[in-house]
Parts: structure tokens; C-alpha cells; sequence
């Protein structure tokens, strides 16, 4: 129990906690530059020869639904109100206060839909594939480069899914909605079709929508499972238990790497993923670079269509990068890049959690929304009984024993010297 001090303070943190979900929660930034079903079939229609008619007159023709320059305000109120109530140097006021600024500039750049301020403060909120991986001086775009060559390479072709997509949209539905209920309980998670989203499914809040459009393979369903179910409903609901940093469920840009790129990591440690998908993950970084560099949305279609990925792929990777963003190139929605980013970053922070001797932390990545700068923060609060422990942990999470392992044997292969192994194998093998 703690002392009437610290009571007082946590009192205080879950106060200035709860006034941050409330003002935050009337944004959605992908619904606020979503693109409606009909833009994709009438650019198919044109044989990909019309840019879409997504520009700064359609965003201003779909307003948004709060007044921006007042919830601004309220979040600078809040920011001032944090360091007035915590102090500056606070630790969770920092994170508090980080969030709070971050939600200000996305609704900057919601302001700016559809111009090439919208890519600058998308750069400032979800970073550039000009950017290099934390500790590393490799560009993310030579990396997403690597990765599209490893998953692009023929043999590649053969360990697609079998079967093909002939599982319907209810089919979907009723296969997610058993593995949540074993997952986290019966009826604690929701599982419904939609007419409104335009990937083939998202999470949001503890609901996962699927596209009543889409069709699906077995082994797109296992991906589904873990990377909306697991990882973005299992973080939410972790982060609605917490009794006083009720932040932890809800998620500013800064949060979307360790987000997006525990989930890929999931798919991994599970089996999940397979070549086409990965794939998908790496072209993204790739079109988000060729848009901001200069690249139209017809270029960046062809960029895809050329290289073979059918007309509705092709459109699919060209869209994510450019809702948002002028079609003419130069700017970019770059969140995209989040997946191959957070990816890395996470398993770097794995390995070294291990090397370090504090595997123990591992299980904190589950708290919440967070980002793994604040996971020492929270640790400590944790250990001092004012943050509560993840409720929902796959089971890889739960016993470290095997991630151990696994991470273990990965950091001390890490140390070789790959390009002189591969060279060894390539000969081994007469390719």
C-alpha cells in the first residue's frame, strides 16, 4: 500500500492520464485520410493511367470531426498542466508529456492533408526511410532494399500458402472470434465484418474488423490471430488494466514501431509469416522512399506492377504510402515504415535484454502502448508496484525459456562474420 505521498502522485498521474485518453480519443488518423472503395476500381478501370482524384479539394470536402485548433489547445493546456502537477523532470510526466505533444503534431498534419506538409510532419512523427536503426549507421531503406531481394528471390514462389484465398469474409469472422475467445476469454474481444476499412483487416480497441470484401488463405488467418489479436488487442487491454498510467492504452505515433514491429516479430516466433508477406512488409519502405524522393502514385504503381505483383497489390502498396500525401510525389504517409523498423529494433532490444542478464524486462514490451525508451521507466514502477504486469502474454512471453534460447544462439551468430559464412555455404551449395 503505498504511503499518502506517493498516493497522492499516483493520484495525480492517473488524473492528467485520463484527461490525455479523452482528449486523444476523437482522432483517428487513418480514418481521417482513408480513401473511398470506388478510387480503386475506377484507377483499375483507367489501366492505372489516371492519378486518383484524391487531392487537397477532397480532404477539404471531408472534414474532420472535432475542431483541431481547440483540441490543440487543450493538449498544450494539458502539457503545461503535467509539468505544473509532476514537474519537468519527472519520468512518467515525460512520457505523459511526449505523448501529449505528439497528438499536437498529428493534428498539425492532419491540417495539412493532401499538401507536402503533410510528409514533413510525417517524417516528424513516424520517421524517413532515410533514417538509420538505432546503434547502426544502416539506412532502414537498405534495409527494407535487402529484405525485398531475400523475399523476392524465386525459390521463394514455392513456399506460398496452398490453396490460394477461398476463404470468405465470414468464414474470417468465425475463425478469429474462437481463437480470441481461447486467447483472452470468451466474448472479451469482438469479431466483426466491415464495409468501411480497406486493408483486409485492423484492430482497434478490442474489436477486429475484416474486410466483409476480402478473401483469405489459412495461413493469412494465422497471421491475423497474432498480429492484430495478440500483439494490438493484447497491448490495449494490458494497457486498460493498469490503475494508474491508463495512457498505456492508447497509442501516439511514437508508439507505432514497437507496435507494428513486435506484431511481425510475432508472426515470426509463431511460423506464422511467409515469404509473400514479408515481402509486403519490405515493399513498403521501398514505395515510401521512391514517394518522398519524387515518385508519383502512377510510378510507384508501375515500380510494382512491373515487377510483377498484380494490379491489385501493386495499387494496394502505392495507396498505404499516399493517403494523405499529394499524389504528384515528394511527400509520403510514412508510417509504413514502422514494420521493418520496429521489427529490428525489438529484436535488438531482446538480444541485448539477454546479454545484459535482464531477461526479465522482456515481458514489459505486453504493458501497453509504449515505446521501448520507456520500458525502464515502467519497470521501475512496475517493481514499485504502480504499474501493473501484462495480463495478456503469448506464450513464448510467459516462459522466457525458450526466447532465451533462441536469442541467445541469434546474438552469438550475430558476432560472425556473415559475409565470409555465406560465401562457405554458396560454395557448399555450387550457387
Amino acid at each position: 500500500m503505498p504511503n499518502s505521498q506517493t498516493q497522492a502522485y499516483l493520484e495525480r498521474v492517473k488524473t492528467l492520464s485520463d484527461q490525455l485518453v479523452a482528449l486523444q480519443r476523437p482522432i483517428r488518423i487513418l480514418d481521417a485520410i482513408k480513401w473511398p472503395a470506388g478510387v480503386q476500381e475506377a484507377f483499375l478501370e483507367s489501366d492505372g493511367k489516371r492519378l486518383p482524384a484524391v487531392n487537397r479539394d477532397y480532404y477539404e470536402h471531408m472534414p474532420l470531426p472535432f475542431d483541431r485548433h481547440r483540441l490543440a489547445e487543450a493538449f498544450s493546456q494539458l502539457v503545461g498542466e503535467i509539468n505544473r502537477q509532476l514537474g519537468p523532470s519527472d519520468a512518467l510526466g515525460g512520457i505523459l508529456r511526449n505523448t501529449a505533444e505528439q497528438y499536437r503534431q498529428v493534428l498539425a498534419m492532419l491540417g495539412c492533408r493532401g499538401t507536402l506538409d503533410f510528409g514533413s510532419y510525417s517524417r516528424q512523427l513516424y520517421g524517413s526511410p532515410a533514417n538509420t536503426i538505432a546503434g547502426d549507421n544502416k539506412t532502414l531503406l537498405e534495409l527494407g532494399q535487402d529484405l525485398c531481394q531475400v523475399f523476392s528471390l524465386p525459390t521463394a514462389d514455392h513456399l506460398l500458402p496452398p490453396g490460394g484465398r477461398t476463404l470468405d469474409a465470414e468464414h474470417a469472422v468465425h475463425y478469429l472470434t474462437n481463437r480470441m475467445d481461447e486467447y483472452f476469454g470468451p466474448g472479451k474481444v469482438r469479431v466483426e465484418l466491415s464495409d468501411d476499412i480497406v486493408s483486409d483487416a485492423a484492430a482497434g480497441g478490442d474489436c477486429i474488423k475484416v474486410n466483409s470484401r476480402a478473401l483469405f488463405t489459412a495461413q493469412d488467418l494465422n497471421v491475423l490471430e497474432v498480429h492484430e489479436g495478440w500483439v494490438h488487442i493484447g497491448t490495449t487491454l494490458n494497457g486498460r488494466s493498469q490503475p494508474w498510467a491508463t495512457w498505456l492504452s492508447v497509442g501516439s505515433p511514437r508508439i507505432t514501431a514497437i507496435q507494428e514491429g513486435m506484431a511481425v516479430l510475432m508472426e515470426t516466433l509463431t511460423f506464422s509469416s511467409f515469404p509473400r508477406r514479408a515481402q509486403k512488409v519490405s515493399d513498403r519502405v521501398v514505395a515510401v522512399d521512391m514517394a518522398e524522393q519524387g515518385a508519383d502514385f502512377i510510378e510507384v504503381y508501375r515500380y510494382f506492377r512491373e515487377r510483377g505483383d498484380s494490379e491489385l497489390d501493386s495499387y494496394r502498396v502505392a495507396q498505404r504510402v499516399f493517403r494523405g500525401a499529394p499524389l504528384t510525389g515528394g511527400a509520403a504517409f510514412t508510417k509504413d515504415i514502422s514494420y521493418v523498423k520496429g521489427f529490428v529494433e525489438n529484436v535488438s532490444f531482446i538480444r541485448s535484454a539477454i546479454v545484459c542478464g535482464t531477461p526479465e524486462i522482456i515481458p514489459m514490451l505486453y504493458l501497453g502502448k509504449l515505446t521501448l525508451e520507456d520500458i525502464p521507466v515502467l519497470y521501475q514502477h512496475y517493481q514499485e508496484g504502480h504499474i501493473a504486469g501484462p495480463t495478456y502474454l503469448p506464450p513464448m512471453f510467459k516462459n522466457l525459456a525458450g526466447l532465451y534460447v533462441w536469442f541467445g544462439f541469434s546474438s552469438s551468430i550475430a558476432g560472425l562474420d556473415n559475409v565470409r559464412v555465406r560465401k562457405h555455404f554458396a560454395r557448399l551449395l555450387g550457387a
